[in-house]
């Protein structure tokens, strides 16, 4: 059932409030999806505590999320680019459409995520001797990312996307090799082999992916998030993007771990970068 009928069976159980959000929503859910919560609540009639508590009687994680769920109810999308896009859609639709979704992806994603496994994680790549990352498709991109943000941090730091070197680099593993892989499914099977084979030569073993996946069940700690997107029918667009802010939230707690001094040898990798570039006042 999605979320139009949803509010359409459960008018009844909505209270006096509820039922004006509702009735606004029905009467016009694309003038919704582009809605803020304020002007949303002002067309209601409503308080916008009203709005985000109607969200919730509908199982989601609040306004954003609410918006998203309602913009997959409006439309099956184009198959192979995005849920949210339509064959007839301009320039402006389709550019406004993914940057929406993605904003509301983005904070379903923040709101899924675990800080506890977050805490672990930087435990273990602050204690890591060597880190690798492994992506595959569109995750190797974010697996580059990582080496980029990583290799800065004067930690032996590699990136593998094929899958024959992602298992030689996971033999020669040991105790002080934390391995990172990027996968939104978690249900790649080389990915999974790869998971079982780091971890029986020594390895840690951290996954960025979802959660309950087959991928999360062989690591050693496994990160994950909630990202609505089928990558299986559609173009990955929100889950890389989250995946990418996954990275940067490890790179810097990293950084803040480290200390001072740690970040004293950054910025000396920065003005030495400052050399490449044109001055701003040229």
């Amino acid at each position: 059932m999605n979320t139009l009928e949803k509010i359409q069976n459960n008018l009844t159980q909505f209270s006096k409030s509820e039922r004006k959000v509702a009735e606004a929503i029905l009467a016009s859910p694309q003038t919704a999806i582009h809605s803020s919560i304020a002007s949303l609540a002002k067309i209601a009639d409503v308080s916008e505590p009203t709005v985000n508590r109607f969200c919730r009687r509908l199982d989601t994680k609040g306004f954003p999320d609410f918006k998203l769920h309602l913009a997959q109810s409006l439309a099956n999308g184009t198959p192979y680019v995005s849920r949210h896009v339509e064959e007839d859609d301009n320039s402006d639709s389709y550019t406004t459409k993914i940057f929406e979704s993605s904003m509301a992806s983005l904070d379903t994603a923040r709101q899924s995520l675990d800080t506890n496994a977050i805490n672990k994680a930087v435990d273990i790549l602050t204690q890591a001797k060597t880190i690798s990352f492994f992506g595959l498709g569109a995750s190797a991109a974010v697996a580059h990312d990582a080496q980029n943000k990583f290799f800065r941090f004067n930690v032996p730091v590699s990136c593998f996307d094929d899958v024959l070197m992602q298992k030689m680099s996971c033999i020669n593993c040991d105790e002080g090799t934390v391995v990172v892989l990027i996968s939104h499914t978690g249900r790649t099977k080389s990915m999974i082999d790869i998971a079982r084979l780091a971890r029986e030569n020594g390895a840690a073993v951290l996954a960025l992916t979802a959660r309950n996946s087959p991928l999360s069940q062989e690591c050693t700690l496994a990160v994950t998030m909630e990202v609505p997107e089928d990558t299986d029918m559609y173009l990955p667009m929100a889950s890389r993007l989250a995946q990418l802010v996954v990275i940067d939230v490890l790179a810097t707690g990293f950084t803040l771990r480290r200390g001072p001094r740690f970040r004293d040898n950054l910025k000396r990798v920065k003005e030495v970068l400052k050399e490449s570039r044109i001055n701003k006042e040229a």
